[in-house]
């Protein structure tokens, strides 16, 4: 591979990440047979094919995963020594690359806010998926660091908790138990439910208190965003458990209920592989959540557990 270029290899990355020499080129600023001819050169220098096409679909060879993995290794290195540079010179500068459990959404944006203005040479790639998703994309490390609130088992990994994440039951503002007090879980049979969509955290730890209480509620609807379900509770179509964080800004709507075993007690999480190592700009913005973190504590400090009037905004 003498011959092989920092450019081809850079062309040949987007092509294997996207699986696709058009998407390559739109994210390169090149045309397509540009990308193309980088590849055939790259292939030549590397004497294997690099590519195969089955039918209409692209798929990386053996020599071809090999290479994308080297490339990321190479890619990740030249930033970490650009940053570290950076570093030297008294800058913060590089890319942070996050991504966040759905419910994250609703705190870490405002928190990036704050970091872009203390850093603003960094720039940041935020993923929001689900918990499934997010497993994925920490096997393929695509990213420094992962916000979540439920750990995965089978996994080698690096992780600390920052901000406590209780999930509790919400309702419409008027709804009959509103006032009521110490309402048995069992009561939530009784009542239409509303689940987030298979594979999320949060529907795995609400099904795990159930099938351990042995209630078993009527789900109503499943929907695949915290934000559908809020809409269906406010229309009237049931109860529904999330996370307290998904109130900050339209508290008014809602009551929570006082139900036994809740609130369930989870915690967020900054993840990442064990053995990665962190990149400046990463090490920084992990320092720096650890102590953000404290503000929201502060601001959810006079919260009273009955209806949600008392949460800030």
């Amino acid at each position: 591979m003498n011959q092989a270029t920092l450019h081809q290899l850079k062309v040949f990355e987007a092509a294997a990440r996207h699986s696709s020499f058009t998407r390559a080129a739109e994210e390169l600023f090149l045309t397509q047979p540009t990308v193309s001819m980088q590849i055939k050169q790259l292939t030549k220098s590397v004497g294997l094919p690099l590519f195969e096409q089955v039918g209409k679909r692209l798929y990386l060879t053996e020599a071809g995963r090999e290479l994308f993995a080297t490339c990321r290794q190479i890619f990740d290195n030249i930033a970490q020594f650009e940053m570290k540079v950076a570093d030297l010179k008294g800058l913060k500068q590089g890319q942070l690359r996050l991504a966040v459990i759905t419910t994250a959404k609703y705190f870490i944006p405002r928190l990036l806010g704050r970091f872009c203005e203390l850093y603003p040479g960094i720039d940041i790639s935020l993923q929001v998926t689900n918990h499934e998703q997010i497993l994925e994309r920490m096997t393929q490390n695509l990213d420094d660091l992962y916000i979540m609130s439920q750990i995965p088992e089978n996994m080698d990994i690096t992780c600390q908790p920052f901000l406590e994440n209780p999930l509790i039951v919400f309702a419409p503002i008027n709804h009959p138990l509103s006032r009521e007090k110490n309402i048995p879980i069992q009561r939530l049979a009784e009542e239409p439910f509303i689940m987030r969509e298979p594979g999320s955290g949060t529907r795995r730890a609400v099904q795990s208190l159930f099938d351990e209480q042995e209630v078993k509620v009527k789900v109503k609807l499943e929907l695949g965003s915290n934000e559908a379900i809020k809409q269906a509770i406010v229309g009237g179509l049931g109860i529904s458990v999330l996370s307290r964080h998904t109130l900050l800004l339209d508290a008014a709507e809602f009551s929570i209920l006082d139900v036994q075993y809740f609130p369930i007690k989870r915690d967020w999480y900054m993840v990442y592989p064990s053995g990665k190592q962190l990149s400046i700009v990463a090490r920084a913005y992990y320092d720096y959540l650890l102590a953000a973190a404290k503000t929201i504590v502060e601001q959810n400090a006079t919260y009273k557990y009955s209806t949600v009037e008392a949460i800030p905004g």
